[in-house]
């Protein structure tokens, strides 16, 4: 049968291909003659040739800093079949570069993924640039121009030949995205056999919801299923439907597998209402922190009341009338 084709946003160099190095590693056990990572030009190249049963495929999915990959969530959603099965992370950090021999001060362009010049913004501003997005970080190194500096992973200064001007120039340190290796869904129920029979291992679903009428509290009635059913959603975001003004489909994250019997019954619950549902992604679940926010995480502005002071005080606050009594 020979090696698993694993498709990846290339070329070499990508976050994305360090997430494929990443997965190749980590799913070793579901492929047992190993991987040949294959670099794709686009996102819709990926997906196509997943989903023709041709490999497997990485995708960005979920970075700390801005959030889904908002592109590879709606072409997932919009999908055939294609369902998520591994989330793995990769530290992001850029380095900065111009083309050997060239002055850096003679820059005007700023050029990466979008998602790359969003969190470097703070160097954009202090050097006067111009962002220009590209297909992917390692494209802009590797296509690097006089008059630009491209932001991308530190292996790309050896792959491409170019001068570093700075290391870890993103605005936030700490920052990582999540991929999500993709597979066919008949696949994937297949992989997941083994894992679902396996009590000491809890799991992550993300699905999309949409529903088919409109009116006071329906939105709250569809979640209050999946509240009745005792799960707990981390995460709750809305999306456009294409063409269609003031539609919108809903991505929700739970801390269950849809084989679990209460996840599968407020599925069912769902679908029995008329409603639209979709599972996009089922992964072993992430540690997260608990509490998940600190008070010095919290913007500035906003009520937090105390809750130990006697509740007849609370109308009284000069924040909270600041905040919520226009």
């Amino acid at each position: 049968m020979g090696a698993r084709k694993l498709f990846y946003l290339g070329p070499q160099g990508t976050f994305t291909h360090q997430a494929a190095v990443n997965a190749s590693h980590m799913l070793a056990p579901l492929a047992t003659e190993g991987f040949e990572l294959v670099p794709m030009d686009d996102v819709p190249q990926i997906l196509e040739a997943a989903q023709n049963g041709e490999g497997w495929g990485i995708i960005a999915w979920e970075n700390n800093v801005e959030g889904y990959v908002v592109p590879n969530l709606d072409a997932l959603i919009d999908e055939r079949d294609l369902v998520g099965f591994a989330r793995v992370d990769v530290n992001v950090e850029f380095d900065a570069y111009v083309r050997a021999g060239t002055d850096p001060d003679a820059a005007r362009i700023a050029t990466a993924h979008s998602h790359g010049l969003a969190q470097c913004k703070r160097f954009i501003e202090q050097h006067h640039l111009k962002p220009r997005p590209a297909s992917s970080n390692a494209a802009a190194c590797r296509d690097l121009a006089d008059g630009e500096i491209a932001f991308g992973p530190h292996i790309c200064g050896e792959l491409y030949d170019i001068t570093r001007i700075g290391t870890s120039i993103q605005d936030y340190r700490g920052a990582n995205t999540d991929f999500l290796v993709l597979a066919p869904r008949e696949e994937v129920s297949v992989l997941l056999e083994k894992p679902r029979s396996e009590a000491n291992v809890e799991y992550e679903s993300v699905v999309t919801l949409i529903p088919l009428v409109t009116g006071p509290g329906v939105l709250a009635d569809l979640l209050d299923v999946f509240r009745d059913a005792g799960l707990n959603m981390t995460s709750f975001i809305s999306r456009p439907i294409k063409g269609r003004t003031g539609t919108y489909s809903f991505i929700a994250t739970f801390d269950a597998a849809p084989w679990e019997r209460r996840f599968h019954d407020a599925i069912v619950d769902i679908a029995e209402r008329g409603d639209w549902i979709k599972t996009l992604a089922v992964y072993p679940r992430r540690e997260r922190p608990n509490p998940p926010v600190t008070s010095w995480m919290l913007p500035h502005g906003g009520v937090r009341l105390d809750c130990r002071r006697p509740p007849e005080h609370w109308r009284e606050d000069d924040t909270v009338r600041r905040e919520l009594m226009w």
